[in-house]
């Protein structure tokens, strides 16, 4: 099949890369020259385990192609996917601006019968709207569809080519029919292709990302409870995990979830159920707890340091706001850093993508350091925000001999408590009790 992409973000990049793998002509089209000339010299604009790889086979095999032209991203092609931003507006609702602005040029550039997708993700009407400003300048045959997509940052390329479902939104059967013959060599072992009406699949893709950060929430609050009743919430997380109601994932505690997705999506469902009359106090909940989460260790480094860490100095491992990215957007590293600065402190920060981003966004308001090691030198106490796997099983004897203190602040458990403490460190995570080294 011949399609377009429009919108080279994270998920149109990896969307038009995908489709091209599995044989389509791929055009994708930005408005951002310099992206474009990147992308058409081999450049790749974002960091995704895998895709890069893919990217350049089908460059090579002329597959893939960018243009800044829409008329020439859409010409002779069959699908048409909509990949744009949906930022949240000052109110918490999906701003869709970019999407009806391209629906509008849309109407006025269609010669014959198109198949156009929403894959960003969007409010519960947005298919209607979509359908409304494409015939405003369009006569002619045409369908919207909603195709919502499910990528994990850091495991992108499998989801998309392994997906668990494929969810699709569309009244029409000849844009059924198109939308069936593209999936289908995705979902050859049997994993499901599920039609609907536009309406519902906009509310899938909201309802899934609001239900994953509710779980995540959960599991923090029962943490912050195991702090208070002495429970160790390692083993209440496999306790109830093991239960298939349940189920294992995404039941680990943290300082809470950021990203492009969990954030936005529950503030924009939240304001979409407000707008019906609906208060969806679940939700509301989790995002209170969720922010509050991410400041969650500053007390107990406050605490450790008699409640001045005014002129210490701190390593912080991990900016990303979840491994295997660069992305850094609702990071709660970010808010760490910025409450430790607040209070006089100052941090050395290191992660193994996310730094060029953090030093646009944050400038020189810490030091950039070249490896996790050097990060530590001089350091009061160690800040672990992200899961990395290299932070995993680290050098401790290298820890020792640069930290100031044997002190570390872990958000996302990685170490095992009885272990650090015959290390002889103080060590504070999420949900268990402090590790203190024993006293000789």
């Amino acid at each position: 099949m011949k399609i377009a992409v429009i919108g080279t973000g994270y998920v149109g990049l990896v969307t038009g890369t995908c489709f091209a793998e599995t044989g389509n002509d791929v055009c994708c089209v930005d408005i951002d020259t310099k992206k474009v000339e990147k992308l058409t010299n081999g450049q790749i604009t974002i960091y995704e385990p895998g895709l890069e790889k893919l990217f350049l086979r089908n460059l090579k095999e002329e597959r893939l192609k960018f243009t800044t032209s829409l008329e020439e991203g859409i010409k002779d092609a069959e699908i048409i996917f909509l990949a744009l931003p949906t930022p949240p507006g000052e109110d918490g609702s999906a701003d869709l601006k970019y999407i009806l602005g391209v629906a509008d040029h849309l109407g006025k550039i269609l010669k014959d019968y198109k198949v156009i997708v929403d894959k960003s993700t969007v409010p519960v009407g947005t298919a209607e709207k979509v359908h409304a400003a494409v015939k405003k300048n369009y006569a002619g045959e045409f369908d919207v569809v909603s195709n919502p997509e499910f990528l994990r940052e850091g495991v992108a390329v499998d989801d998309f080519m392994k997906p668990d479902r494929v969810v699709i939104g569309a009244s029409s059967d000849r844009a059924r029919k198109v939308m069936n013959d593209l999936y289908l060599p995705f979902v050859r072992q049997g994993n499901p292709i599920i039609f609907m009406d536009e309406r519902s699949a906009e509310l899938t893709k909201y309802a899934a990302n609001s239900f994953l950060a509710t779980k995540i929430t959960f599991m923090n609050e029962v943490a912050l409870l195991c702090e208070r009743l002495g429970a160790d919430v390692d083993m209440v997380r496999r306790g109830i995990g093991s239960d298939e109601r349940i189920g294992r994932r995404f039941l680990f505690p943290g300082i809470g979830y950021g990203g492009s997705c969990f954030p936005k999506d529950v503030q924009a469902l939240v304001k979409s159920s407000q707008e019906v009359s609906y208060d969806f106090q679940i939700l509301n909940a989790v995002m209170d707890v969720n922010e509050r989460q991410k400041l969650h260790l500053i007390p107990k480094i406050k605490k450790y340091f008699k409640d001045n860490i005014k002129g210490r100095h701190f390593a912080l491992w991990g900016l990303a706001f979840k491994p295997n990215t660069d992305d850094i957007r609702e990071a709660p590293a970010l808010y760490i850093i910025d409450a430790l600065v607040k209070e006089g402190a100052t941090v050395s920060v290191f992660d193994p993508e996310a730094m060029n981003n953090v030093k646009q966004l944050i400038g020189d308001k810490v030091t950039y350091a070249e490896n996790q090691y050097e990060a530590l030198e001089r350091a009061d106490a160690l800040i672990i925000a992200t899961e990395w796997n290299e932070f995993r099983t680290p050098n401790f004897l290298k820890i020792v001999t640069s930290l100031k203190n044997k002190v570390i602040f872990d958000g996302r458990n990685l170490f095992d408590i009885a272990a650090i403490r015959e290390l002889g460190f103080y060590y504070e995570s999420i949900g268990r009790a402090p590790a203190v080294p024993e006293k000789k």
